[in-house]
């Protein structure tokens, strides 16, 4: 570390979402390499060796890197379709145009989620990819191509689905998988991109959809291959009032229960949205560990319900925050989300007390650490963690007059992002990508937009 070469940022209000909730109102944050070295209030030490750079953060606020625990990147090409739908009638409507995807599209709308995302100050991404039709080409690898081109630390939730319309299920059937071929192609997946390190750049789960897409067996099994190969679980849970029924129709049970019975429930799951979870689904979720994806936008853009995101978290379930699809999320923005989450939990049961301004923010940084996984390694500024954080320039008209930092970042406006370091390597400058070319991204995006919808209409 002493031998490491140092960035040091100085002059900078400090929110280090520690286990004590630390906050300096002008601080210092020094970089060795990938590791942050220090992390304290005033000035950076005078005379220390290998400084290769030295930024005055004055009028900014530098937080962990937000931590996106739930994506589909692949809806980028398929946003402000199906705008007035709920769930169920949503996935009718658009998985014919999903099952035609290919991996030149996937690698496209992968790049378009994580350049969206990047540059709003996201340094840990990860996406559940779940649709692999057949001849569609290596999608898996498109994905891991983008992010690490983008810069941005990334999970992969290699997804499946083996539920068709024949068997009751909503995709079509040449958008789903066999048992033996899902169950095979995420053991490849695994084992030739998951990075078990400290630093890993590139991590990969085991994640079948849903229920509802799913069969029983490739639960079971999924969960099975996964703790063998020892990454961990996702898929989407307790998401709709739908579901809950569907769940006791073929099951005879809950959500919550299934998931118990085919061993998806412990410290190394997470699940997406759990919108509609009753006392005891939450006390599961507490007692095993089992994580959730917090997803606010979409949860509102589909009309799921509100998750009951107060009562997990005094309850001890690791919750963090997730963008969720661009086709139920437009933006594609997780900084949105701290705002969002906040708000939209002020309308349920607790009322002004759901959420406050650093709560939010410890679900979108050390919460979504957690869920995933990484909380040794990231989601707070502390000595030792790796060099994820982010420079919020928050002087400028928009949030000027808010005295507490955290406050203006969380219930303002969108806050610029001046800076954005992943790893000790800055891959945002000014709200721009240095990692990749925004404007080629924007064509080719679009370009493969249009490609589906013509390759969709011809049938």
């Amino acid at each position: 570390m002493a031998a490491a070469q140092r960035i040091v940022i100085d002059n900078c209000a400090i929110a280090t979402v520690d286990a004590g909730d630390t906050e300096h109102a002008s601080g210092h944050v020094i970089i060795a390499g990938n590791r942050i070295e220090a992390v304290g209030g005033g000035r950076a030490p005078e005379g220390l060796e290998d400084v290769v750079r030295r930024i005055d953060a004055t009028g900014h606020l530098v937080t962990p890197g937000l931590i996106n625990t739930h994506h589909h990147f692949y809806q980028w090409i398929t946003r402000g379709l199906a705008t007035d739908h709920n769930l169920f009638n949503w996935l009718v409507a658009l998985y014919p145009t999903w099952a035609r995807i290919d991996e030149s599209m996937a690698y496209a709308a992968a790049q378009g989620s994580l350049a969206v995302m990047a540059r709003g100050g996201v340094t840990t991404a990860m996406d559940h990819h779940y649709v692999y039709p057949e001849g569609s080409g290596d999608l898996s690898g498109a994905i891991i191509r983008a992010a690490r081109e983008t810069g941005v630390r990334f999970t992969l939730a290699r997804g499946s689905m083996d539920r068709s319309e024949k068997d009751g299920g909503l995709p079509p059937d040449f958008a789903v998988e066999t048992l033996d071929d899902a169950l095979a192609a995420t053991a490849r997946t695994v084992d030739e991109h998951h990075d078990a390190s400290f630093d890993a750049m590139t991590q990969v789960a085991v994640a079948p959809c849903s229920p509802f897409s799913v069969s029983t067996e490739l639960m079971r099994q999924g969960a099975e291959l996964a703790r063998a190969k020892g990454v961990r679980l996702h898929t989407h849970g307790s998401e709709t009032v739908e579901e809950e029924k569907f769940c006791h129709e073929l099951f005879g049970m809950g959500p919550t229960d299934y998931f118990e019975s085919t061993g998806w429930l412990g410290e190394d799951v997470w699940m997406a949205h759990c919108v509609h979870m009753n006392d005891s689904d939450i006390a599961a979720f507490a007692r095993t560990g089992t994580g959730v994806a917090h997803c606010p936008s979409s949860n509102a853009r589909l009309a799921a319900g509100i998750a009951r995101v107060p009562d997990m978290l005094a309850a001890g379930v690791p919750v963090g925050l997730g963008v969720d699809g661009t086709a139920s999320n437009e933006s594609g923005e997780l900084h949105t989300e701290l705002r969002n989450a906040l708000l939209i939990n002020r309308l349920g049961a607790h009322r002004e007390a759901a959420l406050n301004a650093r709560q939010a923010l410890r679900l979108g940084t050390y919460g979504g650490a957690r869920v995933l996984g990484r909380a040794a390694e990231t989601g707070s500024l502390e000595p030792g963690k790796l060099a994820d954080l982010v420079l919020w320039k928050l002087d400028t008209i928009a949030h000027a007059s808010i005295a507490d930092p955290v406050t203006a970042l969380v219930f303002g406006a969108a806050a610029p992002v001046t800076a954005s370091f992943v790893n000790g390597r800055q891959i945002v400058a000014d709200g721009r990508l240095l990692t990749v070319d925004e404007d080629a991204i924007a064509r080719s995006t679009r370009t493969e937009a249009q490609r589906l919808a013509r390759i969709t209409a011809q049938g």
